[in-house]
């Protein structure tokens, strides 16, 4: 790192220059080789991907994508005026860009309902959904006739992607916030502007990078809102930090050079200590077997490591530019707050051990009910097309109307018709379709429509059921596919919890030289964490203010977003834990009592700790902005993590735990301490050491 910075200052011309080209190129080559995003949920070898394989292989036009266009009149639909009105509707319906073909309920009964007053018109699509043009859904939905008793709604995975784009306003909302509080912190326009520009440098690169990757790794279309979204957050929290200790170095008297040394070598070495471990395990995604994550993993990794490298080489190179400009203003003599609380907390560390904990525990309680799921239509925001098709059809044909689920039999290894009779006893099913056969007699497809919908519980349950009717079926469809997803996330996430924990534990023995530290800092990431968890929970699928943060309904947790939400927070925490310590520890090492180490440490740290803290929870909050759920969700979880992790954590229970274990903290097995020893020649690089060359 000293080597790094001090070669990115005496040519910082040369490594500008080298970003600015790096970056045009980047997007230059996204934009020409850029491969396709994602369009299918992957669950491996789970049956509804070997279900979906065989129905496209055996019925290939019945595959494709589809919109459905859902009617209720408050007269049946055969009525002289609502036929007409319907068929009018249905006719600019076929006349759309790449509509094969339009199915109508008075072709088809059973997509009318009993009372004949609800239907659906169901339009085959000639190329996949994220194929038709935007311009075409929306004029489709311009033209949906209101009024005059008849009510119309279109819905499909098109709409849904024209009705809940990903982006808007979010980012910018983001940056301005960030922007506000480095300005509060920094007290400076031209400090405020460094991590802001190098983040967006490494987030450019990155977003980049994520595009030309999905020609190996598909990633569905949220992907690089959710790499833009963790790289500005940790990106600008990454600058923030050494900006910080920069202007720190400056104000000791040291020149710009030595200043960015020093801040690269200990608040740099802490950035890349979090960062990979962010991007390690992001990257630990690709070995869990799930398609669908592959893309999200990776590219999220490649942008946290761009964002990474543009704060550890740009960023000293931007430093070079200002001099001496950003030099910290002369301190007030008065003991910083952050000081006085350490000071209160130190006179009674049991109480704040114990509250602390117990706040955290209490968060964490409702992730004992933590239940995957996947958004569907029903989760839409309601003002939505898509909300209302959905809608219509389950009033108007069942609850499970629109989460058919496709009972694939393999021929001749079963008789169809016996598995239509026997799936149609299975507890829950509320009508079987007859079997259709394909044209080269391979297999034979069921559809079974539940009496519940695809966020029910009671749907997951049913799947099980039905495959265990017999061994020659295979159950698919969305809802089999969501269950299979949110089944598959549940049994790794734990492998990922694994990795991410042991990893970590490994590195900050090495970093911090102290095995307690390590643990407890371990064990206070898992209660953050855990804690960020059970407010979704409860929020999600409890129903606590969900409407008022701009959730349209109860809903399990979205099953993805946990295996992402882990790596990311666990590396921040562990960013903000490292920063916290090494300051305690120099503190401690120069010769201070562990108690006045803390008090210290904390004094110096609590400013940036908490600045950072308010620029993640801006960035990650802004995406409540949007309208797609998952990401809604993943933003609203990162954010409270930080709070969290900002507030009852870093303020009480650290300072209040290292208060109660006093030399325990820097506590290291002799033989381990030998082994890191040997490892490197000479004495370790010690932050201390750093500071006071």
């Amino acid at each position: 790192m000293t080597r790094i910075a001090s070669f990115c200052y005496r040519h910082r011309l040369l490594v500008v220059l080298c970003w600015i080209a790096l970056t045009i190129t980047s997007i230059g080559l996204a934009k020409q080789y850029g491969g396709p995003a994602a369009t299918e949920l992957g669950t491996g070898s789970a049956q509804s991907s070997q279900a979906l394989a065989l129905f496209k292989q055996h019925f290939p036009r019945q595959a494709a994508d589809t919109l459905t266009l859902a009617v209720h009149a408050d007269r049946r639909l055969d009525d002289p005026a609502v036929r007409t009105a319907v068929l009018r509707t249905v006719h600019r319906l076929e006349a759309a860009d790449h509509v094969a073909s339009v199915v109508t309920p008075y072709q088809n009964p059973r997509q009318l309902s009993a009372d004949g007053r609800t239907g659906y018109a169901v339009a085959t699509l000639d190329v996949s959904a994220d194929k038709v043009p935007a311009a075409t859904i929306k004029g489709l939905l311009k033209d949906l006739p209101t009024g005059n008793g008849v009510q119309f709604a279109l819905g499909g995975t098109a709409v849904d992607a024209v009705e809940t784009p990903g982006g808007g306003p979010a980012d910018a909302v983001g940056l301005a916030v960030a922007a506000v509080v480095l300005l509060l912190t920094f007290g400076s326009v031209l400090a405020m502007g460094l991590p802001i520009v190098t983040a967006l440098f490494g987030i450019a690169v990155g977003l980049s990078g994520l595009e030309l990757l999905q020609n190996a790794f598909p990633a569905p279309s949220f992907a690089p809102i959710l790499a833009t979204m963790i790289g500005l957050g940790v990106g600008i929290d990454y600058a923030l930090i050494i900006v910080t200790r920069y202007r720190e170095a400056l104000a000791t008297g040291r020149t710009p050079h030595d200043a960015v040394v020093v801040a690269a070598s200990t608040a740099g070495r802490s950035v890349l200590f979090a960062g990979g471990t962010v991007v390690i395990a992001l990257c630990g995604l690709l070995l869990l077997g799930l398609d669908f994550m592959r893309g999200v993993g990776l590219g999220s990794a490649v942008t946290v490591a761009m964002t990474m490298a543009a704060a550890t080489t740009l960023l000293p190179a931007l430093l070079g530019f200002t001099g001496r400009r950003l030099a910290v203003r002369r301190k007030s003599a008065k003991v910083p707050w952050s000081a006085r609380w350490a000071g209160v907390i130190a006179r009674r560390p049991v109480l704040a051990t114990v509250v602390s904990a117990a706040a955290l525990l209490v968060l964490a309680a409702p992730a004992l009910s933590l239940r995957f799921g996947m958004p569907d239509a029903s989760t839409q925001p309601h003002d939505t097309s898509g909300y209302a098709a959905q809608k219509i059809i389950t009033d108007g044909f069942g609850p499970g109307a629109t989460s058919t689920l496709l009972v694939t039999v393999e021929l001749p290894g079963a008789d169809p018709a016996a598995v239509a009779t026997e799936v149609s006893r299975v507890a829950g099913v509320a009508s079987v379709s007859p079997a259709q056969v394909s044209p080269d007699g391979s297999i034979a497809v069921i559809a079974v429509q539940p009496t519940t919908g695809s966020q029910d519980p009671a749907t997951t349950d049913l799947v099980q059921r039905l495959r265990a009717v017999d061994p020659h079926i295979l159950v698919g469809g969305a809802a089999a596919a969501a269950v299979d997803f949110a089944q598959l996330t549940a049994n790794r996430l734990p492998f990922i919890i694994l990795v991410v924990v042991g990893l970590s534990l490994v590195l900050l023995v090495g970093i911090f030289r102290s095995v307690t530290l390590a643990l407890k800092a371990g064990l206070m990431n898992l209660l953050s964490i855990g804690a960020a968890f059970g407010v979704l929970v409860a929020v999600l699928q409890w129903g606590w203010l969900h409407r008022a943060l701009n959730f349209p309904a109860t809903m399990p947790v979205t099953a993805w977003v946990p295996m992402i939400m882990f790596p990311v927070l666990f590396g921040i925490s562990m960013d903000y834990e490292v920063f916290l310590i090494s300051r305690i520890r120099e503190s401690y090492v120069a010769g201070g009592s562990t108690r006045a180490a803390v008090q210290d440490g904390l004094s110096r740290t609590a400013r940036v700790i908490t600045a950072g803290a308010a620029i993640m929870i801006a960035v990650f909050l802004s995406v409540m902005l949007g309208a797609d759920v998952g990401v809604k969700e993943l933003g609203f979880g990162l954010a409270v993590a930080v709070f969290v992790d900002a507030t009852i954590v870093r303020l009480v229970l650290v300072p209040a735990s290292m208060e109660l274990l006093g030399r325990l903290n820097w506590w290291i097995p002799g033989w381990l301490e030998r082994l890191l020893d040997s490892g490197r020649p000479g004495a370790m690089l010690d932050l201390d050491t750093v500071s006071r060359s």
